[in-house]
């Protein structure tokens, strides 16, 4: 039996650009709803028919994703309908979990109910920070007190809800981060996503900081402050999963476990991304990234992929480590050795591993079949991953 399939829908629109953002998300005046909604579901029934004629030869869908850009701006009729679909094209599981990424502005807060009846039972909220001059220099659209009604609401309606913070920010100390961190935990139901706040190529943020319009904690004081968000994140019952990704234990995001398991997902909207595995091979896919041109394309063929590009063992060894090693939990090495075609031990550089372990980065535990990163490895995975995997 397949394992079940994760699904990502992109929903490319937002009502401004954030400064820090390099994701596929773009501003128009007037956001074609309709049409887009129509090419989604088209480009969807077309990797359908690519999966198998009939759902009984397709995997099941596990969860669903939709993604952005901004997807609370989709009109809740197109979200019904994804998900419906959906449902007919592959099935669900019996625990399918559909995440919805919102924005707490008051317009899209008043539409969390129409989600929740179209089939939404979970919902992530783009909150970013409760400190009003912090929401100023992110540029974002809302204040502190919208939040928190934003998330009031959220909890009235949905058992499961995340939301989003970003941290060490220009002159961020850590007293205010622990203060601004107190105050989020006191509001979250099972997940809080904790980011650094990190300057992207092609981002507004990037000039700025090439000018030296703001610096940023580095070294020690970064590392001080993602030590103590995962101490207080920990006080309250909320455990690191993943670098940045904090859950009570039972309510990990069970999305983006698929990604960080190397399990297979399809993407589908402008610029999405995916793995799948056909016929014994795993290949990665991608649509054309521009909104107006992935659209006419679906309209004229069904769907708005490039070709796909098949993926040789040491491709999927290096991703599934990649990947993989960002979680608490690692690796588990028989599954890797199944879904690579080889050996942990073989994708990685003897000597490297051997200096991580013996330093206490890693953990390689052939007895209990895992590979894992320390919190000290964790702390250093970028440099670390870089010297390390094949």
């Amino acid at each position: 039996m397949a394992e079940p399939l994760a699904l990502y829908v992109h929903w490319p629109f937002c009502l401004s650009k954030c400064p820090y953002c390099d994701f596929n998300s773009h501003v128009r005046d007037e956001i074609p709803r309709a049409r887009f909604g129509r090419a989604l579901r088209r480009e969807l029934a077309h990797e359908a028919a690519l999966m198998g004629d009939t759902p009984a030869e397709r995997p099941t869908i596990s969860s669903i994703f939709f993604g952005g850009g901004t997807p609370s701006l989709m009109a809740p009729e197109t979200v019904a309908g994804l998900i419906a679909d959906a449902r007919a094209a592959f099935g669900f599981t019996d625990t399918v979990e559909i995440t919805l990424e919102a924005n707490p502005t008051s317009v899209e807060t008043g539409l969390l109910r129409a989600f929740r009846a179209a089939g939404v039972n979970r919902i992530s909220m783009g909150i970013q920070s409760l400190e009003p001059e912090a929401l100023r220099f992110l540029g974002r659209e809302h204040d502190a007190p919208q939040a928190i009604t934003a998330l009031e609401t959220a909890r009235k309606l949905f058992e499961r809800i995340s939301f989003d913070l970003i941290y060490a920010r220009p002159g961020q100390t850590e007293a205010a981060w622990r203060s601004e961190l107190e105050a989020a935990l006191a509001l979250v139901s099972d997940h809080l996503s904790l980011y650094q706040l990190t300057i992207e190529p092609g981002t507004k943020f990037e000039g700025l900081y090439r000018q030296g319009r703001f610096r940023l904690p580095e070294g020690d004081d970064a590392a001080r402050l993602y030590e103590l968000t995962a101490e207080v994140a920990a006080r309250h019952g909320l455990l690191g999963y993943e670098i940045s990704n904090y859950a009570r234990p039972g309510a990990e995001s069970r999305h983006n476990l698929t990604y960080w398991r190397y399990g297979d997902y399809l993407g589908i909207g402008p610029g999405a991304h995916g793995r799948l595995t056909r016929n014994g091979v795993t290949c990665a896919t991608r649509r054309h990234r521009a909104p107006e041109p992935w659209a006419e394309r679906v309209e004229r063929t069904g769907t708005g992929a490039h070709p796909d590009e098949r993926l040789d063992n040491r491709d999927r060894a290096r991703e599934m480590l990649l990947m993989g090693l960002r979680l608490r939990e690692g690796i588990d090495t028989a599954r890797f050795a199944r879904r690579t075609g080889m050996a942990v031990a073989d994708a990685l550089d003897a000597d490297i591993l051997n200096m991580a372990t013996d330093e206490g980065y890693l953990v390689l535990n052939p007895a209990a079949q895992r590979l894992r990163a320390t919190d000290a490895g964790r702390l250093r995975l970028e440099s670390l991953l870089a010297a390390l995997v094949l």
